[in-house]
Parts: C-alpha cells; structure tokens; sequence
C-alpha cells in the first residue's frame, strides 16, 4: 500500500471517527434531554414531613393537586387539630375521602367478619398497622392493616377515589364499613345515607353539620362503583355505620367513590368522566405525572439529598390543602345566600368549567407567599382562585377572606383577598373585568364589607373595630361594644387594614381613579398611629387614645394576633422606610431586627414546635417567629433597609433552622395553613421575596441567598412568553450565603432586585456568592 493510500484511508477513518464522535455526541445530548424529561420529583417528596403535628387537613397522600377528593387513612378523628393522619398514632380508623378547610367525610374501613363478630363490627372496627407496611407518596397510598391481614391501596382522580383491596384467603365475609356518623376531624357527620342501587353500585350523602367556622351545614353525596358483587347491605341503627357483604369468592376488590356537593347524579358523572375504567395503575401513574408535571416547573441542582427532597416536600405543600368544589360539569353549592342554591360555573366551548370553585383556608398570609410563588410559576391557578374569589362575590356580595362549603368562614381578619387579586392583576395573569374586580375590592374596605368583621363573627359587624379605623385612625384594645368574634386585636387590626388599603391604592392608581388612589394610600398611613415612639414598639391603645399601661412588647396576644408586640411590630410592608423613621433612622431599626434575630436564633426562630405550644411561657416571647404568619417577612426587612447582606445571613440561618428538617417530627413548627409556610420555604431557598406582595406596578421581586447552584423555573408559555428563568449561584456552599453582584442576562444589576416584566421574559441570573458581607 502506497503512503497515498495508507493518508486517504487514514483520513477517511478520521472522518468516520470525527462523525462517530458527533453522533455520541447528539446521542449523549438525547440522552441527557431524555433524563431530563424522566427525572421523577415525586420520589423527593417526603409525605410523612411533620405528620406527629398533623392537624385535619394538612396531611395528603392519595390525592391529587386541590383534589376535591383528599383519600388517606386517618388514625385520629376528633376535632380539626390533632386530627387526621398522626404518625405515632399505630390504630387506623378508616380511610376519609374529605380533608378539607372545615369539612370532612365519607369514612370507608375493609373489614372480615363473619357470624359471630358481625354485630360488633360497627362499634369496633379500628386495626393496628405498622409503617413497615406501609408506602406513601403523592397520590398513592398502601398500607396493611393488621387485624383483617388486608392490604389496601388508594389512589385517585381529582373527584374519584379508588380503593384496591386484597382480602386474606381464609376469611369467613369480606365486607367494607361504612362510618358515615361519627364526629370527623373539625365537623360531625349526621344523617348518613347508603342504598343500594344494583348488585355492584351504591350511593348515599352525608351531612357535614355546621362548625364555630363554618356556620352552615353541608351535604357531600356519593356515588359507589364495585367491581364485584355485593351479598348484602347492612345497617346498624345505634351507629348508623353501613356494612357492605361483598361476594365470597373475590379476593381483589376494586371500589370508586365518586363525590359531589350538588347531587348523586353530579357524582356519578365525576366518576365516568374521570374514571370509566378499572385500571389501578394507570390511575396512580397519571396522579404521579400530574404531580411531576407541577413539580417539575422548579428545577434544583446542587445542595445535598435532603436539600433537594425538603425543597419539593414544600413544593408539594404550596399545591395542595385547598381542595376544589365545583363538579366536572361546573356545578358547585353555593350557600352564600338565604337558602341553598346549585350555582354554575361558566363553560368554555368544549363544555368545560372555564376555571375551578375552591374551599379554602384564609389568605392571611399569603402575601408572602402564595402571591409570589403561585404569580411566577404557576399564573393558571392563580387565576383560577381569583376567579373562584369574584364567584364567590358575584353569589353573596363580597370576597371571601377563606370559603367553606360554599359559604363564607370570616377566618381570620382584614381584606386579605386584596393583596392576591391585585398581585394578579398588577402581574398579568387576570386582565379581564378589571373594574368588575377593583369595585368588588373597594366594598371590602368600607363599611358593610369584609374588613368589619373579626375571625368567625357570623351576625354582627363590631368585631373589627373597623368604624373607628375609619374615624379616628387606628382599631382600639380593647374594642368597647365588646366580644364579637376571634382576633380582636387592635393594633394588628390597625396594620393589618393599613398594608391592604394600600394594595388597595395601587390598584385604584392603575385604574385611573386618582381620588380613591389618594384616599386609600392616606388610610395606609394609619399604621403610624399605633408606633409608641417613646419606646420604639407598635403598641396598642384605647378608644380614647392612651395607650395601654404595663405594656410589654414580648407578651403575647396582647393587642397582636397570634404574635406578640416584638414581633408585629416589622408588619409594614408597604411602608418600612416611614417605619425606620419613626424608629430614628435606618440604622436604628436595622439594629433593632438584629437583635431580635439573635435572640430568636437561641430559641431556633419558631415559638416551639407546634402552633399549639406558641402560648407556652418558653416560647411565646420569642421576638421574630418563623412558625406563624405575622413575622415571616422580617428576614426580607433588611433587604429595604439597604442591607440586603443581612437579610441574606439570617434567611440562610432561617431556611437551615426551621425549614431543613426531614422527619415525621418536624418540618414547620407551628401553622402551615394549606401551603403558606410551603411557599415561604421555596421562596426563601430559591432567593426571591416580595415584600408587598407585588402589588405594585411591574411587581420587583428582591434577592436573598438561594441554597441551590442553579434554580430553573419552567415559565407557563399562556401567561408568560420567557420559556425558562434560572437562577445561577456560582461559588455557592454554606459559608457563601452573600452576593457580592448580580448579572441578568449579561448585564449587571445595579440594585438587588430584578423586576417581573424582565423575568417573565426569561433569561438567567447570575448571583456571586462568597463569604463576605
């Protein structure tokens, strides 16, 4: 072979190499997309976080995002606290398909029996189960219960539960309970009805009886597909629990239950919607996929294992708790008026509800929240509850601070649906009826609306104490027409009405109404009046202006809901500077917080481990507590006092301390109210804030220290037209919690902050991180 030669086939050789190469190369590339696409965030979540503190609602398993069915076992029943799936309880007590804001029911228990223990299986129907046995992740449920050796699995569709039963071979009956009369979690569940409709179907309602919360009763009804024969239909008049005698033979037991707030029919129709067949592992596969398809719009590298799994366990808290209503059809029960009604949602061209109805927990708190984290990642179900929100207006007259079963719950204090729906204006994602809103927002803030009335007053409108707000500038402690409601606390009120009113304003300015605009911005000033400058403290007064005697700013509920004085005190996020002012300056108030971080820092930041422990001695004079709603923004404070690097060391201290934990035993010690401590712990460790709630125009987002190297956020293409946001931390690691500069797309941030419009155009932000302030 000539030299010729052995060169042109060389070079050829180096040719088909060069392609080979390539071609790795694209493959590696599909590869890596592929994984990408694969990559399965349910698996990170960690369902059993803090479920030793359970409360009714907070804990989730064979559900599915706002399911209307939430199916799980519950190993507690009574009342709304302590209630509902507790860990350390071993004895579960049936598997309830509503675990919602005030509402509960349909309580289901497989059972063996035969003739000699039938009769007291309606009293005594409860099983030990292990943990062992058992499997929990978002939208499935498996465990075994000892007693019966029966392995149930649950799962579900969005208004369809699916039970998958395996009876033990040698049992005498098998049978399924049902427990349809018995207190559950926060309501009594009365005047349960099943009949039986064919040898394989049966329906029935429930009604849930009325709460101190939720003033009137409510019907669920239900309809039952089996996928076996029933043998017979029981009932037990002391109890009035049902026993369905299933078909000897079958040892598989297949079961939907349907549910509605409208009718049997509406029930039945959820169930051959959503699910006309009987395939288990579809059903849970397509639970597991909708669940990615929601937590994958964040994507995290960097941090450790656990990092990575507690971020999507909070991730998973901000979706779920407020459960929807409404039926496939867009019927919902409206009990806002007089007397009952079937209402309807409106329907787009394919016959579909144009949004979803909710029951919902107050939104007292989501500014910092579920306002920052449902606007950027997820506008379609921000939408979808302002929505929801004006039905609820266009039925009774107002919007609601938290609706259940239809109705109003006056949960809480203020007007704290102003701040979301006009973060979900000033941001996009509702641009239709702006006027129709901005109307309905007002009456909230005048007399007659929602602002007068304290948390649960029913009947009266005194409890607010919102006529002197309105003539002489502040809520006063005590209120002198008396007790009317929860929260009576007049300088929280007064602070409270303050920052809404001035959400309030923002709208009113952009929509062209300049005298509301400066009517509402001067009302917001009113937090002023309630600031003892001569002790540097919000501090409560009375009707006639002197200021409450033997005040002590660390005493709890003591003029400040659910909070003490020390804490409060930072509640004005509209308005910081003028705070720092009234303070003496901003070096004064940065060093008033600061020590208040120290201090809260030896008592890990939360007052206790639970809700329930923030008026023990120990921890109620904490002075910044990250376990409640009133003072989770502080860290964030320093950021618009101009030290952006504190407020950098102290969330990085914070997410560690209260929001690092992954065991039954901890994960938010103290009140996650459906997704809002959730959405504060992804917010802060992805390091984006906003302190008023973006409620201004072109809302900013502040910057704080993410924990993660690299944070993408899958933007939806209906609202926003970027694609991807991703936020990079280079040289990121514990010690560097401090950005030195910050880049977006290439250009150099001149503050630390970055505006909506900017993100929502996609791009990346560059944070340097290093160890230095």
């Amino acid at each position: 072979m000539t030299f010729a030669n052995i060169l042109k086939n060389n070079v050829v050789l180096l040719s088909i190499s060069i392609l080979l190469i390539g071609a790795c190369k694209e493959q590696r590339k599909e590869v890596i997309k592929d994984s990408a696409k694969k990559i399965d965030y349910t698996e990170k979540v960690y369902p059993l976080l803090d479920s030793e503190n359970s409360r009714w609602f907070y804990f989730s398993s064979a559900s599915r995002p706002f399911g209307m069915v939430n199916l799980s076992p519950d190993t507690q029943i009574g009342g709304a606290w302590g209630s509902g799936y507790r860990y350390k309880t071993d004895t579960i007590k049936g598997f309830s398909h509503i675990h919602a804001w005030q509402m509960s029911g349909i309580s289901v228990m497989p059972v063996t029996t035969n003739k000699d223990s039938k009769s007291a299986i309606f009293k005594n129907f409860y099983s030990k189960f292990n943990h062992v046995n058992e499997i929990v992740a978002p939208g499935y449920h498996q465990v075994r219960l000892d007693r019966y050796e029966i392995d149930a699995q649950l799962t579900s569709t969005t208004r369809v539960g699916l039970h998958h039963y395996k009876y033990p071979n040698n049992s005498e009956e098998k049978a399924i309970l049902f427990n349809l009369n018995t207190l559950l979690g926060p309501s009594s569940n009365t005047d349960g009805v099943l009949e039986q409709n064919s040898e394989n179907e049966l329906s029935g309602s429930v009604i849930m009886a009325p709460t101190h919360r939720r003033p009137k009763p409510i019907t669920v009804y239900f309809k039952v597909k089996l996928d076996t024969k029933i043998s017979s239909l029981e009932k037990d008049d002391e109890t009035g629990n049902f026993l369905v005698i299933l078909d000897a033979k079958q040892k598989d037991v297949l079961m939907k239950v349907g549910i509605s707030y409208t009718s049997v029919a509406n029930a039945e129709l959820n169930i051959t919607t959503e699910l006309p067949h009987w395939q288990f592992d579809n059903i849970k596969g397509e639970a597991k996929e909708q669940w990615n398809g929601l937590l994958g719009r964040i994507d995290v590298k960097g941090g450790s294992e656990n990092d990575q799994r507690r971020f999507y366990t909070d991730l998973w808290h901000a979706l779920q708790g407020r459960r929807i209503i409404n039926d496939v059809n867009g019927a919902y029960p409206d009990n806002t008026g007089d007397s009952f009604r079937v209402g309807q949602l409106p329907l787009n061209t394919d016959g579909k509800p144009m949004f979803n109805h909710f029951n919902s927990d107050s939104f007292w708190g989501a500014q910092w929240t579920l306002n920052t984290l449902w606007g950027l990642v997820y506008p379609e179900i921000m939408h979808d509850f302002s929505n929801s929100l004006m039905q609820y207006y266009k039925d009774g007259g107002l919007i609601p601070r938290g609706p259940s079963g239809g109705n109003y719950t006056y949960v809480m204090t203020g007007a704290s649906a102003t701040p979301f729906l006009v973060t979900a204006i000033q941001k996009g994602v509702i641009v239709d009826e702006l006027e129709s809103i901005y109307q309905a927002l007002k009456k909230n803030h005048l007399a007659g609306g929602i602002m007068e009335k304290a948390g649960y007053e029913h009947t009266t409108n005194f409890g607010g104490g919102f006529k002197y707000y309105m003539k002489q500038g502040y809520v006063p402690y005590p209120i002198p027409e008396g007790k009317f409601g929860g929260h009576q606390d007049g300088a929280s009120l007064t602070m409270e009405y303050a920052y809404q009113d001035w959400t309030l304003a923002q709208l009113a300015k952009k929509m062209g109404h300049e005298d509301d605009y400066n009517y509402f911005l001067k009302r917001s000033a009113n937090y002023k009046n309630v600031f003892d400058t001569e002790i540097g403290w919000m501090r409560p007064k009375n009707v006639d202006g002197v200021w409450k005697a033997d005040y002590d700013p660390y005493h709890l509920e003591d003029g400040f809901i659910e909070s003490n004085g020390a804490q409060s005190t930072w509640f004005v996020p509209h308005d910081l500077n003028g705070l720092a002012k009234l303070m003496g300056g901003k070096d004064v108030a940065v060093q008033k917080l600061n020590e208040q971080f120290k201090t809260a820092e030896d008592l890990g930041f939360t007052a206790g481990t639970s809700h329930a422990l923030e008026l023990h001695p120990e921890y109620s004079r904490i002075p910044i507590n990250f376990g409640n709603q009133p003072s989770i923004q502080t860290a964030f404070v320093f950021h618009q006092l101009e030290r952006p690097d504190l407020t950098q060391y102290w969330s990085r201290k914070v997410v560690k301390k209260v929001f690092g934990g992954l065991s039954p035993s901890t994960g938010y010690n103290g009140d996650e109210d459906q997704g809002l401590m959730g959405s504060l712990a992804v917010l802060m460790k992805i390091g984006l804030f906003q302190m008023n709630g973006g409620t201004e125009a072109n809302p900013e987002y502040q910057i704080g220290s993410p924990i993660f190297n690299e944070i993408s956020i899958q933007l939806n293409p209906e609202y926003y037209p970027g694609g991807t946001f991703t936020i990079k931390a280079d040289n990121n690691n514990d010690e560097n919690v401090f950005v030195s500069k910050g880049e977006f797309n290439g250009e150099l941030l001149k503050g630390s902050s970055i505006k909506h419009d900017d993100v929502v155009k996609g791009g990346e932000l560059v944070l340097k991180m290093t160890n230095k302030k």
